[in-house]
């Protein structure tokens, strides 16, 4: 292969789909990272090679250290490097109250949606930083509207989760200022993505765009292009920044 290399997590479906997709047409070796998906991340693969496209799909759970040190191994192996990396897999639980959140649910929601992508970060880290013989490279995170807003009655826990995404991309882009890579967020709001049905409530969007500013949800294809410019040599001065794609809401 060659050209610069990308790895998406959750890239099979959504947004990192939509990420994979511009990726590609921007230039990128496409590495797609998915958890259980393999047929969705294969047809992905497969409409990105149709149009020209490099790509290859990775099964890895972010929720598992063992998972994502295999996962960064096999880019190294396929590719010879890291260009650019987006933190885009997650999760969201049904909706519930804090009072009626068990431990188990906290811990699963913490370790996927944050130590998962702490820990992704660091691989990217590694192969990226001038400190550790990296050339360079962007980081994007995925966070959510939630984190501003908190999401009462519903999941603050992924709210929490997302505002710590928050922090890190604050924190983690003054810590490699020097070292050549750039950190940045995309705070999505209402996205019309499988993600609502995946926690039990997909008339979500519907029920709620009519409150949102613009009367309409965002699509996955919108996000996507904010992430790209974002990781492309147009936002070569932009880092700590978390840009929200939430229609003002």
């Amino acid at each position: 292969m060659s050209g610069k290399v990308l790895l998406v997590t959750g890239g099979s479906r959504g947004i990192g789909a939509a990420i994979c997709r511009l990726g590609s047409k921007a230039g990128y070796r496409v590495a797609v990272n998915y958890a259980s998906n393999k047929a969705a991340a294969e047809a992905l693969v497969a409409e990105i090679e149709a149009g020209g496209g490099e790509a290859f799909a990775l099964k890895a759970d972010v929720g598992s250290e063992a998972d994502i040190m295999a996962m960064f191994g096999a880019v190294d192996r396929a590719c010879g490097g890291l260009d650019a990396f987006v933190n885009n897999a997650g999760i969201v639980d049904v909706k519930a109250r804090i009072d009626e959140m068990s431990a188990e649910r906290l811990e699963r929601m913490m370790r996927i949606n944050v130590v998962g992508s702490f820990l992704c970060a660091r691989e990217a880290v590694k192969r990226m930083s001038t400190r550790h013989g990296g050339k360079g490279g962007a980081i994007v995170n995925i966070s959510s509207a939630a984190a501003r807003l908190g999401s009462p009655g519903e999941y603050v826990d992924y709210a929490a989760s997302k505002g710590a995404i928050d922090t890190m991309t604050v924190g983690l882009a003054r810590e490699v200022a020097l070292e050549g890579i750039r950190v940045n967020a995309v705070s999505p709001g209402i996205t019309d993505t499988e993600i609502h049905a995946s926690g039990g409530q997909p008339d979500r969007v519907a029920r709620m765009q009519d409150m949102l500013p613009m009367k309409r949800a965002g699509t996955a294809d919108e996000v996507a292009s904010a992430v790209l410019y974002l990781l492309s040599d147009a936002a070569s001065y932009i880092t700590g920044a978390i840009l929200n794609v939430s229609g003002g809401r």
